[in-house]
């Protein structure tokens, strides 16, 4: 089979809901990835992001193997100890806490606002302030939480109690509080939005909003955490606790797992029957989840993606003084976005083609988010590759 004979299955059998690039992927392995016609190249922007320890990372796969020979999924009705595992490695790691699983961040965020009208209920407050360019997932909660216009065309009427606020500006946030607000959602660093990072002031500021309103506080790490930003959190970089978390993507670095994370100050807020999700925190899931956690620590992985997140921020300066077409470097570690003045997409075609995948977010940004694996060789070939692409567009 040719990747010719793929599109025609896809035009024949898949809704087109994404843009498709011509490029069919059979095999991966770290940093790298071989398409059907075994060309390699180098994954700058693994599987959105999911893919945090890089490719096929053994203790992953071994992780699945041994756990599929034993059992793969049990109703949540009984009792799991690879989800009991799971939580507590995730609670040790941020705040003390109670852990709900389930299968993406989409469905994470429908958690948190649910907790988020839960807290509300008792003195009628609904309302939950997000930021402009925010991205919370494509189900009815998530493009109702996500400040762009244009995920919600064609959708309409949208999910009502959503304000929208300007990313660090505190006063625009305090604007939008009304007496029906009960919370305040956030992403650390906005991927979708166009790598925009949120500043000390703003993330202190908008804590002592809640804490002084009587307000939840709840962060979407769904792409930030499990060590991207060279924290096993974003929030941690603000010296702060969230009241609720989300989690996603690198959370099983390859397999489908997400979950939200409720500060327990809330209490027994969620009780039986207040939430549930069928696949939720299956063995097999949580089983991966657990192998991620211990190569993040056996690897010294948070360690290295400081020191690599350096490295690539310092290299990523010195390009953007060579081309004078990227305008500003953004993010933080290993999630950087370029924005340029000229349209990002040409760039990412002509990337991929000379064997370098990115991604463009908001026309012109390039959103690069190597795995944590990716090695000082592999960032300055990618640098390379990019140099070329952007001197062969001028």
């Amino acid at each position: 089979m040719k990747t010719k004979d793929v599109e025609k299955l896809y035009a024949e059998y898949i809704l087109p809901t994404y843009k498709q690039n011509g490029i069919c992927l059979v095999k991966g392995k770290g940093a790298r990835v071989w398409d059907l016609e075994q060309r390699e190249y180098l994954d700058f922007f693994p599987g959105w992001a999911v893919s945090g320890l890089g490719h096929c990372h053994p203790a992953v796969v071994n992780a699945l193997k041994t756990q599929s020979r034993k059992i793969l999924h049990i109703s949540n009705n009984f009792l799991n100890i690879k989800q009991a595992e799971l939580a507590r490695e995730i609670v040790k790691n941020s705040f003390p806490a109670k852990v709900f699983f389930c299968n993406s961040g989409a469905e994470a965020l429908d958690g948190a606002v649910k907790v988020a009208r839960k807290f509300g209920a008792a003195s009628g407050r609904y309302e939950i302030i997000t930021l402009k360019k925010s991205f919370h997932g494509r189900t009815f909660a998530g493009i109702a939480a996500t400040g762009q216009d244009k995920v919600k065309e064609g959708f309409q009427p949208m999910l009502e109690g959503f304000r929208y606020a300007d990313m660090n500006d505190l006063e625009s946030v305090r604007q939008q509080v009304t007496p029906k607000t009960a919370a305040i959602l956030l992403e650390p660093v906005q991927g979708e939005g166009g790598v925009s990072t949120a500043t000390q002031d703003f993330m202190q500021g908008l804590r002592r909003l809640c804490d002084e309103k009587n307000m939840l506080l709840m962060v979407d790490e769904v792409q930030t955490g499990m060590g991207r930003t060279g924290r096993m959190f974003a929030y941690q970089h603000y010296g702060l606790e969230p009241d609720v978390m989300t989690l996603a993507k690198s959370l099983g670095s390859g397999v489908p797992i997400g979950a939200f994370v409720v500060h327990n100050r809330l209490g027994a807020l969620m009780g039986p029957g207040s939430h549930g999700c069928t696949y939720g925190g299956n063995p097999l899931v949580c089983a991966a989840g657990l192998a991620v956690f211990k190569a993040i620590k056996k690897g010294g992985l948070i360690e290295k993606t400081k020191k690599l997140g350096d490295y690539f921020g310092a290299q990523l300066e010195a390009l953007k003084k060579r081309q004078p077409v990227i305008q500003e470097i953004r993010g933080l570690a290993l999630m950087r976005g370029l924005a340029l003045s000229v349209p990002g997409a040409p760039i990412v075609e002509k990337a991929a083609q000379k064997g370098l995948l990115i991604n463009c977010t908001q026309e012109t940004v390039l959103r690069i988010m190597p795995p944590l694996i990716v090695t000082r060789k592999q960032i300055d070939r990618a640098l390379y590759i990019l140099e070329q692409v952007l001197l062969e567009s001028r």
